[in-house]
């Protein structure tokens, strides 16, 4: 007996260990979804909690005295089962971008869950499942599988929802699931056969740890994925830097202003510098930028191309909301085509308009131009336009749309969600 307590004692101890490693894993991983983050950080604490339960229960046998103790543990362990079923539940949803309000399955999971709560209430006060006598010894009646019974109806159901919804998991998270899933309902099924509830415990945390290690090199892998494109897009950023065309002009004309308004020149010269430390500065940058450093740089762009156009170029700014992040080099270059493909000295006067907006699940910038707009055939443009929409994804999930202005024109419009 004194051998099996140990063993017990010692197996508690690593999984205790192990639990507390993935919350710590869950914590500082980089990049990872916050509420991935905040679900495993739940999950193995409530896991934690499971094991402990368990442990005091062990301690708790030792003394024939201790009854009442042994009675509040093993109502948590009961009671804390249940809670990792449904929690993987939430998690399944979460991941197929499922909405639990309309979500069948998660209200099967939800009934079964609440008739366990409610039978495992009637048991502390009847025994009718199980019982602990006086003298701390537990005692599973005839009607106990029924009581269990709703954990492997929890179980199974998850099983079969992750099946279900092969076609929707990528292949990692399939595995992830069913690992999880089967290894939990295996467990349970084998509790009702031999009771023992560290069988079940053991069960559980493997299941855990073996969905959160499959998720996590998944995660390391888009991880380092998306940082050896970030190398690539740092490359690829110095096409969408400067157009030497600009910077011919903007020097032809700081040097006839210099004679004819010197005022003007110094104007166009610290623009332009502005513009030059700012374009210096995207190549360098490894994230995002608050939208009002991109704000200024667009501005510092405009001004030289306005300083050159005059009266042909108009510029409206309706900019409230600035205090959000975007890739470096995602406004400007846009701004920057609608003057190329908008701008005709023969035609009518090019009016833009830069404007920014809250919505409820993010922040929307708009350019409108009442140019002839720009064909998305051009070789440079598109690959300008698919590199931006790329950084915004990888950078924020945000997307680019383009589409024509009613009265001619062109509107592009970015979306970056909260």
């Amino acid at each position: 007996m004194t051998i099996m307590y140990a063993a017990n004692f010692f197996l508690c101890g690593i999984m205790m260990s192990l639990m507390i490693a993935g919350i710590i894993i869950s914590a500082i991983t980089p990049d990872m979804e916050k509420w991935k983050r905040k679900f495993f950080i739940a999950l193995f604490t409530i896991l934690t909690l499971l094991v402990s339960t368990y442990l005091i229960n062990s301690f708790t046998l030792l003394s024939p005295n201790a009854a009442i103790a042994g009675r509040i543990a093993v109502f948590f362990e009961y009671f804390f089962i249940p809670v990792n079923i449904f929690m993987v539940t939430i998690f399944l949803l979460h991941c197929c971008g499922e909405n639990w309000r309309k979500s069948n399955f998660f209200y099967s999971v939800l009934i079964v869950y609440v008739v366990f709560l409610i039978l495992l209430a009637i048991t502390q006060f009847t025994g009718i499942f199980y019982y602990i006598s006086d003298e701390n010894i537990f005692y599973r009646n005839e009607l106990h599988t029924i009581l269990i019974g709703q954990l492997v109806v929890m179980a199974s159901i998850n099983l079969i929802a992750v099946i279900k919804r092969r076609k929707i998991l990528s292949k990692k998270y399939y595995i992830a699931f069913m690992v999880n899933t089967f290894s939990m309902t295996f467990a349970i099924l084998f509790h009702t056969i031999i009771f023992n509830t560290l069988v079940v415990a053991i069960g559980i945390t493997l299941s855990a740890l073996g969905m959160f290690v499959i998720i996590l090199i998944d995660h390391i892998e888009k991880f380092l994925r998306q940082q050896h494109e970030i190398l690539g897009q740092q490359a690829n950023i110095l096409v969408l830097q400067m157009r030497p065309h600009f910077i011919y002009n903007t020097m032809t004309s700081i040097y006839y202003l210099c004679s004819q308004n010197p005022k003007q020149a110094q104007k166009v010269m610290l623009d332009f510098t502005n513009y030059l430390r700012k374009n210096f500065m995207a190549i360098t940058h490894k994230g995002t930028i608050l939208f009002s450093e991109e704000l200024e740089h667009t501005k510092a762009y405009l001004a030289i191309e306005q300083a050159q156009f005059e009266e042909n170029l108009f510029i409206e700014y309706d900019t409230p909301y600035v205090n959000f992040k975007i890739p470096p080099l995602t406004l400007q270059p846009i701004v920057e085509n609608c003057v190329k493909h908008g701008l005709d000295l023969d035609s009518d006067p090019l009016n833009i308009l830069i404007l920014t907006r809250e919505t409820e699940s993010g922040n929307e910038i708009i350019v409108e131009d009442n140019g002839a707009g720009f064909e998305l055939d051009d070789g440079r443009e598109n690959f300008a336009l698919k590199n931006i929409q790329k950084r915004l994804e990888m950078f924020c999930e945000g997307n680019l749309s383009i589409y024509p202005r009613e009265c001619g024109g062109t509107i592009v419009k970015i979306f970056i969600p909260f």
